[in-house]
């Protein structure tokens, strides 16, 4: 059985804020929540890379209603959207938004985080999320989308710290309440990025896994880590939820079945590859002959597919210079 589809009409919102921005020429696709639990709905973005075109809605987002106040999960691209997302967020209920849960500090889910907090939202992230916000990446990447998704992204877009930064040491999970529903916190590793977190509805079996698994499309491991990410695959397979909503693509009911992409194209990189430094074979020759055509048709696949490769590659030749020096 799919998730039920609760569509929210809000055409009128879409061509406001298209007024707003002064793009009103540029057709506005409305944001249209989805649901996957009694409390648990989650917002679907486009397959392939942010455009224009998209407005930057590439990414998912979530939400979860309970009796005292609303969790979010994740903002989307831009503080557009996450207007239009609060706006349908409304919708549904009359409960205020009192936290948002950061799955991972990348732009396509966090830059809507002031639309929230100016709501009096408080943002909980990974401790480990700190690092992108030190780093010259993040204001490079904020610098390039004002510039590529303009006018969504501007000069008073921010990229906002958390109000609490959330520390994982021996254990992997920490449990909260709000309004009668019960959630639980587990931590990715460094999968995807540093600070992977997920969020599961226990009350729903519903788990909000971020980037940690891509439905129909090729997930982007810049920054990755796939040992981790296969550690973190085991972990929500572990949490035998009955809904997985990725960071991108589908929601799944068929969580096994649909984590195998994911899975298996993060270990046919670690073979390929693995094997091409075990040889020394260079970058570009060992490309060339691995056979891609089980994912050459994937909409990412040219985005994405080479520098995957690449980051796998060089992750792959620091293993093995670690068990050459007994690390």
């Amino acid at each position: 059985m799919n998730p039920t589809r609760a569509r929210l009409s809000l055409s009128l919102l879409g061509a406001a804020l298209a007024l707003a921005t002064g793009c009103a020429s540029t057709p506005v696709a409305a944001l249209e929540a989805v649901r996957v639990g009694e409390h648990s709905w989650y917002f679907h973005g486009d397959a392939g890379v942010a455009s224009q075109a998209n407005r930057g809605y590439t990414s998912n987002a979530g939400f979860v209603v309970t009796d005292e106040g609303v969790v979010v999960v994740d903002t989307l691209g831009t503080p557009a959207l996450a207007r239009e997302m609060l706006a349908a967020i409304r919708a549904v209920t009359n409960q205020p938004v009192r936290r948002v849960v950061v799955t991972h500090y990348h732009a396509d889910h966090v830059y809507g985080l002031q639309v929230f907090q100016a709501e009096g939202a408080e943002i909980w992230a990974r401790s480990e999320g700190r690092l992108y916000l030190a780093s010259d990446l993040a204001g490079e990447r904020l610098a390039q989308r004002r510039v590529e998704l303009a006018p969504w992204v501007d000069e008073t877009t921010r990229v906002l710290p958390a109000d609490r930064w959330i520390e994982f040491k021996d254990t992997e999970s920490e449990d909260f309440s709000l309004g009668g529903i019960d959630f639980r916190l587990v931590t990715g590793g460094h999968a995807h990025a540093p600070d992977d977190l997920m969020l599961l509805v226990e009350n729903d079996d519903v788990l909000f896994a971020g980037d940690l698994y891509f439905s129909g499309r090729l997930p982007f491991v810049v920054d990755g880590n796939t040992r981790g990410w296969l550690a973190a695959i085991e972990r929500m397979q572990a949490a035998g939820a009955r809904v997985v909503v990725p960071g991108h693509g589908e929601a799944s009911e068929n969580v096994a079945a649909d984590l195998a992409l994911t899975g298996g194209y993060l270990r046919f990189l670690r073979s390929e590859l693995g094997r091409a430094v075990e040889e020394m074979i260079p970058f570009d020759e060992a490309y060339e002959r691995i056979d891609w055509s089980d994912y050459a048709n994937l909409p990412t696949f040219e985005a994405a597919n080479r520098r995957n490769a690449y980051t796998v590659y060089l992750e792959l030749e620091a293993e093995a210079l670690g068990s050459a020096d007994g690390g």
